[in-house]
């Protein structure tokens, strides 16, 4: 049966010596590698001890969650966060639709114009949006604008090359059959492109506000507004119960927005 199995699938039963080192070797250079990287680190099992203590006395602290009197403020807060993330996802997509169809090798087929611009988008591409932040919050000052911005540049570049992609994935048979009826140009881009690239552009962006709602709490703890920023000051004064309440609060919303926003991708797709 041995014999059988491996004359159907050679290795997979009677492993080799030499792969049988390999492995070891491998298994050994990763150990070794986990091992540095903790002593880097400085994790060790008192620190992870200590650690697991206070998280116990935080956690403790949070029961029972209460919103401090303050549960007016904390709904506009959240309200807020959600503004900000729209605002942030809506600037992000208008500007990213020109230059996706800049960098779109079927709408400008010149090579140079079409290697800038990709290159453009992925230099910017790697900065996060906290960074984003907090240079914005110190060019700008506190409050949501530079929310708004922080996510805006971080989902320009990301966007734009999602639309230039989705562009150039369009079906071409729509387009051609176009022109033989002798339609124009702007026509054929209205009825044989935009009806294919619009659901896909939507389900992106709806998929993006998903995701810059939970960003945008983040940027709050850095003096962007919103519910991160109402939720940092709580922690700053160790009112770990009114951190747990908009802790709650924040997680039913973002399952509220996330529950919307796939029905109404899967209708889009």
């Amino acid at each position: 049966m041995i014999a059988r199995a491996e004359a159907l699938l050679p290795g997979a039963v009677i492993i080799k010596l030499d792969q049988r080192i390999k492995s070891a070797f491998a298994i050994a250079a990763f150990l070794i590698v986990f091992v540095g990287c903790c002593y880097d680190l400085g994790l060790s099992w008192d620190v992870l001890g200590d650690g697991l203590m206070k998280m116990g006395t935080i956690l403790g602290a949070m029961w029972p969650p209460t919103s401090g009197g303050e549960l007016p403020r904390l709904l506009l807060a959240l309200l807020q966060t959600l503004a900000i993330a729209v605002l942030g996802t809506l600037l992000a997509a208008l500007v990213a639709i020109p230059l996706g169809l800049a960098a779109a090798q079927n709408i400008v087929p010149h090579p140079a114009i079409h290697f800038v611009i990709r290159r453009f988008m992925d230099l910017f591409r790697g900065i996060p949006v906290l960074v984003w932040a907090l240079i914005l919050v110190a060019a700008i000052g506190l409050g949501p604008i530079p929310g708004i911005l922080a996510i805006a540049f971080s989902d320009i570049p990301r966007l734009g090359k999602l639309f230039a992609e989705a562009l150039e994935n369009v079906d071409s048979h729509q387009q051609d059959s176009l022109r033989a009826t002798g339609s124009s140009m702007p026509a054929v881009f209205r009825f044989g492109v935009v009806p294919q690239l619009l659901p896909v552009w939507l389900s992106q962006c709806l998929y993006y506000l998903e995701q810059n709602f939970r960003a945008a709490a983040v940027v709050g703890v850095v003096g962007a507004g919103g519910i991160g920023f109402e939720l940092e000051e709580r922690i700053r004064i160790f009112a770990f119960d009114q951190v747990a309440f908009i802790t709650l609060m924040y997680i039913v919303a973002v399952a509220i927005m996330d529950f919307g926003s796939e029905r109404l991708r899967a209708r889009l797709t």
